[in-house]
């Protein structure tokens, strides 16, 4: 999960058990949240890490009043909410960009579009097999991020890589359906 991948690089145990790394991050994180949606990564993470300064970003306005509601349950006071088309309304560096787009292609033979009939096509498909709007952020990302968090399916990790090290992003590690990258540019 993309949640836990930036609490490792906080250097905070994500899983009962298993012993946290030093951490990678200063003690007061930049983070921003591209694609927000509701909120639920944005929001865990300013949660898990009051610390943390979270900005977390939307090209949708219902989306984000949403993430807005869920902030204010949850009273989340170190998260920021704005209206972006990825990085386009973003000013800054971060030190981690982790990212949930929308990632699923029409054409997979196994999708079952009755199962995701309750998410907004928005939220899920994107053209390029599927990876439009991440290599769009990857490309928005470079000298922005000493990190890069990203969730894709398995079968487009490859693609993705690869079209990641033209930007001076160096994989990582990858867990299940999240991607790691760090930044060469920005050592």
């Amino acid at each position: 999960m993309a949640i836990d991948a930036v609490l490792a690089l906080c250097g905070k145990s994500y899983l009962p058990g298993v012993a946290a790394e030093a951490s990678k991050l200063p003690e007061n994180p930049k983070i921003l949240d591209v694609g927000t949606g509701s909120g639920c990564i944005g929001i865990t993470l300013a949660l898990e890490l009051p610390e943390a300064q979270v900005v977390a970003v939307d090209v949708s306005k219902g989306a984000l009043e949403i993430a807005k509601k869920n902030a204010e349950k949850f009273k989340v006071k170190n998260i920021e909410l704005h209206e972006s088309d990825l990085l386009s309304g973003v000013d800054g560096e971060f030190d981690v960009i982790v990212a949930n787009l929308p990632y699923v292609d029409r054409k997979w033979d196994w999708l079952d579009l009755e199962a995701l009939s309750y998410e907004p096509d928005g939220a899920l498909f994107a053209d390029d097999g599927g990876c439009e709007l991440i290599f769009k952020l990857v490309s928005q990302a470079n000298n922005r991020t000493k990190f890069l968090i990203l969730e894709a399916d398995p079968s487009q990790h490859e693609r993705i890589v690869e079209f990641s090290k033209k930007y001076g992003f160096c994989h990582t590690n990858t867990r299940g359906y999240i991607l790691e990258f760090s930044s060469q540019r920005m050592d």
